[in-house]
């Protein structure tokens, strides 16, 4: 009996110990920390924070970890229903890859892709492409005024049939043009037809001439008007 009450002290004290790091935090209804601001000021692990109401957009919980301040990881919001709203990933405290976005009735609403740059080293590193082709022909260093920048595909959805309605694509925060429209086949203006009609010599027109004159003469003779 003693042992396991010393067990439980130590677990205890554990507990306390771990704890006396954070500045502040909650304890949630099954025991995780939540919300915990260590001794520096900074946001560290699991946090849940609610977003009420605004202007009437429906509020929304937002749920991830903090790491040194800093979102990492996935990150997802819900309704006050508990109907997940979105999917993000961070990482150094920005979005980074896939994020999908749904509506609050649950639909598929969007989804967008992003590049996150490290802080620590705000380059990048951009090729550069010949004109009218696929071949790098150098490269180029880039500034990240901003340390995440949408890059890749984005699809928006038909909130109500979820058809796809519109894509983009990005490229380290560019907005790329959509290739020329390939001409409808029926948009193809058609080859002009050549004349097949053969020139005759002009052997062959006097010689159709003169024939024409006797065919004349004849019908004169005969009393035939040709009618």
């Amino acid at each position: 009996m003693r042992s396991i009450a010393l067990l439980i002290l130590c677990l205890f004290l554990c507990v306390l110990e771990g704890k006396s790091q954070y500045k502040t935090f909650k304890i949630a209804a099954d025991g995780d920390t939540l919300n915990a601001i260590d001794k520096k000021g900074l946001k560290q692990g699991k946090w849940v924070t609610t977003v009420p109401e605004l202007r009437g957009e429906p509020g929304y919980d937002d749920e991830g970890i903090y790491k040194d301040d800093k979102k990492e990881g996935f990150w997802k919001k819900y309704t006050n229903g508990g109907d997940i709203i979105a999917i993000e990933f961070y990482h150094w405290g920005v979005k980074e890859g896939i994020q999908k976005y749904y509506t609050f009735l649950g639909q598929p609403l969007r989804i967008e892709q992003w590049h996150a740059y490290n802080p620590d080293a705000p380059y990048d590193t951009i090729p550069v492409f010949g004109t009218g082709s696929d071949e790098v022909v150098s490269y180029k260093y880039v500034k990240a005024t901003n340390y995440s920048v949408p890059d890749g595909i984005w699809t928006y959805y038909d909130p109500e049939t979820g058809d796809v309605v519109k894509t983009e694509k990005y490229y380290r925060g560019s907005l790329e043009k959509d290739p020329e429209p390939k001409k409808d086949s029926l948009q193809i203006a058609a080859a002009p037809v050549k004349d097949t009609t053969k020139v005759k010599p002009p052997e062959v027109l006097e010689y159709e001439k003169k024939l024409s004159k006797k065919k004349r003469a004849a019908l004169t003779r005969t009393g035939e008007t040709g009618l």
